[in-house]
């Protein structure tokens, strides 16, 4: 076939600032004030509302090799963790600019490398100790129970119990070795939740001779301090969290209450507004100023932490909830209703009253329910063309056969209700509604699993293998209703809600008057509750609001300024010495630009700063202060607890929760950093693109018809 050479790893390369371009697209969906897009098909001129990194990604034309490696790296971090692709979008393109500037000045591509992997190694190291456990979140995560207790040896060395919370850690003193702070952290061990901040880093301010100082309790007339030498330790006055800039007052919406004993769950969300439910705190913490989802998601976390309390798990079982979209009303009719709610046509919905309060028999379909179906693995015969699979002797249609047969089967079982997990044939369908019999397509397998749990249905693939141990009971099928008790019809499809006793399945009503913005809310609420699974599988969570960036940030230009190599990784220690000395301070400042124009980007959007340039010379201004405190790191937890790094300017919600911070996912966030590098030092290491296909015409006709070499 025709092929076109085209080199890439020029100074200018090209992959990367594809990167970059695309990356850019995405600046705007940082922080907790994402602003939206609208996409537009050319063709059909449709437009679609989009919010996130991933719907923007599948809606662009990535006919490029880089943009298609993105695509396949921001959707292997969706695939996984939901949330975090905003990030790594971001740093994608901020990091492909920084290398094409480290070419220009002729660093070469290895040196890139491999400073730039140990520089982000030992950032992840570095940000291990302001882990939170959610222990402390779920309590109280305005840290108001704070009571420390001094130990120390005859040595002088602080022990273990010196420290008994790291988050009792407000600030060290200011005579910190700068070489202490730089150093990458290798022995921040994770027992369980607690990460033994205290006895890594006090333990070595107490070598050095260094004191430390520990916050009093509230109310603790008591001097509470480590002596390290003979000296008293200076207090550090904390200040209450008066508010956290992602959280704005609770709108008073009611929530739906479908059965008397799921009341208590959904009337009233802001009862128990500070999240004294346990998984409440945690959830608003992670919200990062979406009101609605939070709300939905307390309402979650209360019911199931109940269920939870008798089999001993704390976490959020996501099989158990699914969403629906109702088009019509207000938003403030979201809710979380017990069963299944999905929608239905005026013809189902007729069946259904029809039904009132009466049992149902029910079964379910694991496959599609029309005559051609056949289960995965199904191999037909080799060179036999099927004409006719079931004869009838008396003549007529084959597809009438097939529903007269699978009709005779239903009522011999006197079924009710069927769900199947695929596609229905149309006219068995009409026919089982004459027959007043709901069947239901696409049902998600997990909805078919609790409904199997709760009624003692056993899914078949196909109609003929049923029998009467398939058919359960004890489902009820109605109208969903709305927050003031009235039936909801809408015209084409009409809520309805599908339960059984005993039935472990929520759903997430998400309602709006705006069909454009349903796909928005629907990923809204997915990457909330994923973010709080992830949080109660990690076991631990990040300080939000930049905290771990500007820590980053901080440590990378301190280890660009530090003699020596950046980590004892074997592909830094085989690198030429010239290389390190000259380069490293290069490649290391690159990698700290990103962080930086993070931050800046964050400040930005959330409208602390008027532009980049006073937000560069806001983060700047902080990572003097945290250097003049000696300690970065206890600098930002100070910052945190006083209602997070970067609280000041103008903030975009007035009216907030106190005594509530954010807080981020660990996994998630350095997950995305970690595909974000690969990625641009993927790209950075290939030299070619080669074209292959019939596109001979086109590239020479195009703009950039010189950079190819034909073959």
């Amino acid at each position: 076939l025709p092929m076109a050479f085209r080199d890439v790893n020029a100074r200018r390369h090209i992959g990367l600032q594809q990167l970059s371009s695309l990356a850019s697209t995405g600046r705007t969906f940082l922080g907790p004030m994402k602003s939206h897009k609208f996409i537009v098909d050319e063709i059909t001129n449709q437009s679609t509302l989009i919010c996130s990194a991933v719907r923007l990604i599948e809606s662009l034309d990535l006919t490029s090799a880089a943009g298609q490696l993105l695509n396949e790296t921001i959707q292997a971090q969706n695939k996984e963790f939901k949330t975090g692709m905003s990030t790594l979008l971001f740093l994608v393109g901020a990091w492909s600019s920084a290398v094409v500037e480290c070419l220009q000045q002729n660093v070469p591509v290895p040196a890139i490398v491999s400073v730039m992997s140990e520089g982000l190694n030992s950032c992840c190291e570095r940000v291990q100790c302001l882990q939170i456990p959610i222990n402390y979140v779920k309590k109280e995560l305005c840290f108001s129970r704070i009571r420390p207790k001094a130990s120390e040896s005859k040595t002088g060395q602080v022990g273990h119990d010196g420290l008994t919370n790291p988050w009792d850690l407000l600030c060290f003193q200011r005579d910190i070795s700068a070489t202490e702070e730089v150093i990458p952290i290798n022995s921040c061990s994770h027992q369980g939740d607690d990460c033994n901040f205290n006895k890594v880093l006090v333990s070595s301010l107490a070598g050095f001779g260094s004191v430390a100082s520990v916050v009093k309790a509230v109310g603790d007339r008591s001097s509470s301090a480590l002596s390290g030498s003979g000296d008293t330790a200076s207090s550090c006055i904390t200040q209450k969290l008066a508010h956290s800039r992602y959280f704005s007052t609770l709108g008073k919406s009611s929530f739906s209450s479908q059965q008397d004993n799921f009341q208590g769950y959904l009337s009233a969300p802001s009862a128990d507004l500070c999240g004294c439910c346990g998984l409440g705190h945690l959830a608003m913490a992670l919200s990062h100023g979406n009101q609605t989802s939070m709300k939905l998601l307390q309402s979650i976390a209360a019911y199931q932490q109940e269920r939870a309390e008798c089999s001993g798990s704390s976490q959020i079982n996501i099989a158990e909830i699914v969403t629906c979209c109702v088009l019509g009303l207000p938003e403030g009719y979201s809710c979380i209703s017990p069963g299944f709610v999905t929608l239905v046509s005026p013809e189902q919905a007729t069946v259904i009253k029809h039904f009132a309060d009466k049992p149902l028999r029910i079964l379910l379909m694991d496959g599609d329910l029309t005559e051609q179906y056949r289960h995965l693995g199904f191999n037909r015969p080799r060179n036999v063309r099927t004409i006719l699979e079931h004869p009838s002797p008396q003549g007529g249609n084959a597809g009438d056969v097939w529903l007269s047969r699978m009709s005779d089967i239903l009522m011999s079982f006197e079924v009710n209700l069927v769900l199947v997990k695929g596609n229905v044939c149309k006219n068995l369908m009409e026919g089982c509604i004459a027959s007043r019999i709901l069947v239901i397509g696409c049902v998600a397998r997990e909805v078919l699993s609790a409904f199997g749990a709760a009624t003692g249905a056993q899914a078949v693939t196909y109609l003929s293998q049923l029998n009467a141990s398939c058919v359960g009971n004890g489902a009820w099928a109605e109208l969903w209703q709305a927050g003031d008790g009235r039936a909801v019809e809408l015209g084409e499809l009409v809520p309805a809600r599908i339960s059984a006793g005993g039935l472990a399945l929520l759903t997430a009503v998400l309602t709006t008057a705006l069909p454009c913005k349903a796909q928005l809310l629907e990923d809204q609420f997915w990457t909330l509750l994923y973010r709080l699974h992830h949080a109660l599988k990690d076991g631990k969570v990040f300080p939000g609001g930049g905290a771990v960036e500007l820590l980053c940030l901080s440590h990378i230009q301190a280890l660009a300024e530090q003699p020596g190599q950046p980590g004892s990784s074997k592909a830094v220690r085989e690198l030429p010495s010239p290389w390190l000395a000259e380069y490293k301070s290069i490649v290391l400042q690159a990698l700290a630009h990103g962080w930086k124009q993070y931050l800046s980007v964050i400040l930005c959007n959330t409208a602390k700063a008027s532009s980049e340039l006073e937000a560069g010379a806001s983060v700047d201004q902080h990572l003097q202060k945290a250097a003049a405190c000696g300690s970065p790191s206890a600098y930002i937890l100070e910052e945190f607890r006083r209602g997070g790094v970067f609280r000041g300017g103008c903030d975009p919600f007035p009216n907030q929760v106190t005594d509530l911070k954010v807080c981020d996912n660990v996994a998630a966030k350095t997950e995305a950093w970690r595909r974000a590098l690969d990625l641009v030092l993927l790209v950075l290491q290939t030299d070619a693109e080669i074209i292959t296909g019939s596109r001979r015409n086109q590239i020479l006709n195009s703009p950039v018809a010189s950079e190819f070499m034909f073959l």
